[in-house]
């Protein structure tokens, strides 16, 4: 089903919404030159975020390139740091080799955006569809499977630990590792937080969430890392949103990093145990390893942070002088529309707010920009996410900021009959 947009940046933001909300590959397309150079915002937050989405661009005749013809864009070069791989197609036979592998560099390892560009010559002439049924890609091999040795030090490090905190990222929600997260946390009984791209993969209601950690964050979440002696890092990337400065980011702790980037291990943090493959194996093995072993006595740091919890607890008031208050707001959507309904939010203090406001209760409903914080992606993305949930609710919490950046979509939405909800908290300024 193709979906004309009024805006490419709206293309890139609804596959990556469609790619969120279902897991599949989202797809966006563009004309060469403007259209694609549209595209950019769209693949660099795609990429921020492990976001998996295939992005595919026409370009000038092939005879032309490097000439600087008309609309002419090395769109190739454009997005060489914020995507995984790119093509350059210049023969008709070439493409569904292309397409093919594609999608799946789009969708395996460390999900991400992969760009697809294709002359016109290309497009233009005919050749004999040939569907490739092997892959031939021998530099690209992600590690799925972790080392065994590996696994057992993290378990000897947690039997260890006295003040362990579970600190849970993004990577939890790519790999879908829901079941196996709960089930370590049901063994090992260590309080957890979730980072702002996690926010749903671990309900919120449980007595040992902690809440979402960094500069924006839950008081307890913060407690939690900063005094903790062992961070169990999953799918995080020790982002400066959650550390501040790195020198003084949870001091005392030990580390432990599993995540399927090994890029990503020992980037931003030193780590003690790097644990490198697919966290729905990493966790179960753990799982497998720490079943039925004599853990440590977390009850007194449990206690700790629970009263951290209770005493810094949100608690939104209706008005804020003769207002209505835009967190009372955001938390009645939540109350009202549920844990099953579909969020996507924009950038900004509303984002915030939603973050910590709404009902997370169930994985894969939550839709925000967050590493590249990107104004108008929320109308787009929840577009996208009512495409590939035609039947679910889905809500769009957006900003007068960020609304106008992208609200022309709101007519894509009403062409394609795509009916979903948007919530403006208009606080008459760029919050």
């Amino acid at each position: 089903r193709h979906i004309l947009v009024r805006h490419e940046q709206g293309a890139a933001h609804a596959a990556e919404g469609y790619a969120m909300a279902t897991g599949r590959v989202g797809v966006c397309m563009a004309t060469s030159g403007p259209g694609a150079t549209n595209l950019v915002t769209g693949i660099a937050d795609a990429y921020l975020d492990s976001v998996p989405m295939v992005a595919i661009t026409g370009q000038v005749a092939s005879t032309a390139v490097g000439t600087d013809a008309f609309q002419e864009a090395d769109i190739r070069g454009i997005t060489m740091p914020i995507t995984k791989h790119s093509f350059l197609v210049t023969r008709a036979q070439d493409i569904p080799s292309a397409i093919k592998e594609a999608f799946h560099i789009a969708g395996t390892g460390r999900p991400g955006p992969v760009l697809v560009d294709i002359t016109k010559d290309a497009l233009v002439s005919s050749a004999p569809f040939e569907w490739p049924h092997e892959l031939d890609l021998p530099g690209y091999r992600p590690t799925i499977t972790p080392h065994a040795k590996q696994i057992r030090e993290a378990a000897k490090m947690i039997k260890a630990a006295s003040r362990p905190t579970l600190y849970v990222g993004g990577g939890i929600v790519k790999s879908e590792a829901y079941e196996e997260l709960a089930e370590l946390v049901k063994i090992t009984q260590i309080p957890l937080v979730t980072t702002l791209m996690a926010r749903g993969a671990f309900p919120d209601s449980d007595p040992l969430h902690m809440g979402m950690p960094g500069m924006h964050g839950h008081v307890s979440a913060v407690g939690a890392l900063q005094r903790s002696d062992l961070l169990i890092t999953l799918g995080a990337r020790f982002d400066d949103r959650v550390t501040g400065k790195l020198d003084t980011f949870a001091p005392g702790a030990q580390v432990i990093h599993a995540d399927i980037d090994p890029a990503e291990i020992g980037k931003n943090r030193s780590v003690d145990v790097p644990i490198v493959g697919d966290l729905k194996l990493t966790i179960a093995a753990l799982n497998e390893v720490l079943r039925g072993e004599d853990l440590g006595d977390y009850s007194a740091w449990r206690a700790y942070l629970t009263n951290l919890k209770t005493k810094y607890a949100a608690d939104p008031q209706p008005t804020k002088g003769d207002m209505l208050s835009p967190e009372y707001v955001i938390k009645r959507i939540g109350e009202m529309s549920g844990p099953d309904a579909y969020y996507a939010v924009g950038v900004g203090q509303h984002q915030m707010w939603a973050a910590h406001l709404l009902p997370f209760e169930k994985p894969g409903r939550w839709m925000n920009s967050g590493g590249a914080g990107t104004m108008g992606y929320c109308v787009p993305a929840a577009m996208g996410a009512k495409v590939g949930k035609p039947g679910e609710l889905v809500w769009g919490i957006d900003g007068d900021g960020c609304f106008q950046m992208t609200n022309q979509e709101l007519v894509t939405c009403a062409l394609n009959d795509i009916p979903i909800k948007i919530a403006v908290i208009n606080n008459e300024s760029l919050g």
